[in-house]
């Protein structure tokens, strides 16, 4: 593992600031000169610069303390909203615009951290896997067809949501998905160009080693493109602003009969060309 801050100590200017910060919003307010210099950092390393970590480190997420809140999407796969119209005996119904909600920043949560559940407030707390977007560059008013040079990167989120805190306040999301610990996000972020098309990735969760959730990006009904171009409608997306893209079904309370997580249980989600985010279950 290269010591980036080590590695860049004699490097000038904006780019050596931004990768002796030692933090990935440096990296990504550093914009595309500052991945460049990264890289060539890495080709270039010898065995001096290696860094062996203590076998008891652990990753951080991505952005342990983000400057915003996180940017969601609500019903953005066609199977996710069957299954709650079956579970609610309810139409739901597909809307003609992305449905956008937040996760505050007390919410997130690193790989193989805790998700917290409070069971006095909730015993409905479900999973839901999502593809996140890390904005790189900013902009209001994004194009679709500009959309994607605007994308850092992806990672994986874990949308913790309690159910009946959500039925409680309107149905509506903010409450119910903004609880502290409701935000597994990592384990890392993999820069756009390692991906090879974000909208042909499997995604699924597993619980206790339990398939849940096995969908594929493609599914989404408004694409990365639609999604940034709306959510920048009259709004400034800026570097490290992360937009998680929605779940496919398998949920926890569209089963029958509903399966939520408790104490000690052990939640997977998986997306190809990322890795795994692992996060154990907690109550407080």
């Amino acid at each position: 593992m290269l010591d980036i801050a080590r590695a860049a100590k004699d490097l000038a200017g904006a780019d050596g600031d931004a990768l002796r910060a030692g933090t990935l919003q440096a990296l990504v307010d550093g914009g595309p000169n500052a991945l460049t210099a990264l890289r060539k950092l890495v080709e270039n390393a010898g065995a001096t610069s290696v860094a062996h970590l203590p076998a008891d480190s652990r990753l951080m997420a991505p952005f342990p303390a983000p400057r915003k809140n996180v940017f969601c999407v609500g019903r953005n796969y066609a199977d996710h909203i069957a299954e709650g119209e079956k579970a609610q005996n309810a139409k739901i119904g597909v809307t003609e615009y992305p449905v956008f909600f937040t996760k505050p920043r007390t919410a997130i949560v690193p790989p193989e951290g805790e998700v917290l559940i409070f069971p006095e407030l909730s015993v409905e707390i479900d999973y839901e896997v999502e593809l996140a977007v890390v904005i790189g560059k900013p902009g209001r008013n994004i194009s679709k067809a500009d959309a994607y040079d605007h994308v850092f990167g992806y990672t994986i989120l874990n949308d913790i949501t309690a159910r009946d805190i959500q039925r409680r306040h309107g149905a509506q999301y903010f409450k119910g998905k903004g609880l502290d610990g409701s935000c597994p996000i990592g384990p890392w972020v993999v820069t756009a160009d390692a991906i090879s098309d974000p909208q042909q990735l499997s995604i699924g969760t597993t619980v206790n080693g339990e398939k849940r959730q096995d969908g594929n990006t493609r599914d989404m009904i408004f694409d990365i493109p639609t999604l940034i171009a709306s959510l920048s409608e009259g709004l400034t997306l800026e570097p490290g602003d992360v937009i998680a893209t929605g779940t496919p079904s398998g949920v926890g309370y569209a089963m029958t009969p509903p399966n939520f997580l408790k104490h000690g249980d052990t939640v997977v989600c998986e997306i190809s060309e990322i890795g795994a985010l692992r996060n154990t279950v907690r109550a407080v």
